[in-house]
């Protein structure tokens, strides 16, 4: 049976999140969030509040929104699928792993901080964006935020939750979120373009991958 490349896939996923979902550190700082403007957002799966000024830039897609913060130079996007660990386990392949784990508002959230090139010429730009990826599964529906950082960004950004990024940024945001059971949530395997049962396939060798079965990943990208 044929199926997609879901290695490319992955790949496309993670530019698609980094340039937006709709195709459009510092230990001792002296910036503090203690008097920081904030803005309440609420969509039909999650509701809460950004620290800074920041400005719905798409909300096309009922269960994908994209924010911008113009003085700090970042970008919200936030979304829903069925199944977030899922994702989180193609995100392993290109490198995202090892989340800290924290508990806000008694929701379990996964964090995971990595980096990628701005723009999709990786031989030519060295312009590096930070990406803070917020993932919290409940039981019928899975809840992300990516929070990504501009390369010429003022705001200090370190690869673990000491940053300025992660303190005064995501931190006060996840204490604020309320997440909402949504009806119709899209399914991981549609967004990919596959049956169910070839997405099946596909994360089962993706957990062979992961368990340490590196041979997996050619029958992944055969």
């Amino acid at each position: 049976m044929e199926t997609k490349n879901i290695i490319i896939i992955a790949v496309a996923i993670v530019i698609i999140a980094v340039i937006g979902v709709f195709a459009t550190g510092i230990l001792n700082n002296d910036n503090t969030n203690e008097n920081m403007e904030t803005t309440p957002f609420e969509t039909e799966f999650m509701d809460g509040s950004f620290a800074g000024k920041v400005k719905l830039v798409d909300d096309k897609e009922k269960f994908m929104h994209s924010y911008r913060d113009k003085a700090n130079k970042i970008t919200y996007n936030i979304s829903t699928v069925d199944d977030s660990d899922a994702l989180m386990d193609i995100y392993y392949l290109q490198g995202v792993m090892n989340p800290e784990k924290r508990n806000f508002n008694g929701n379990d959230w996964n964090i995971y901080f990595t980096q990628a090139v701005e723009g999709n010429d990786t031989e030519t730009s060295n312009e590096t964006m930070n990406i803070i990826i917020c993932q919290s599964q409940a039981e019928k529906q899975g809840y992300l935020i990516y929070m990504i950082i501009d390369a010429d960004s003022k705001v200090n950004a370190t690869l673990n939750t000491y940053g300025e990024s992660y303190t005064d940024f995501v931190e006060p945001l996840l204490n604020s979120i309320t997440l909402k059971e949504s009806k119709n949530v899209p399914k991981i395997y549609e967004e990919f373009g596959l049956t169910e049962d070839q997405f099946a396939e596909q994360m089962d060798l993706i957990q062979q991958v992961k368990a340490g079965n590196q041979s997996a990943i050619q029958q992944i990208s055969g």
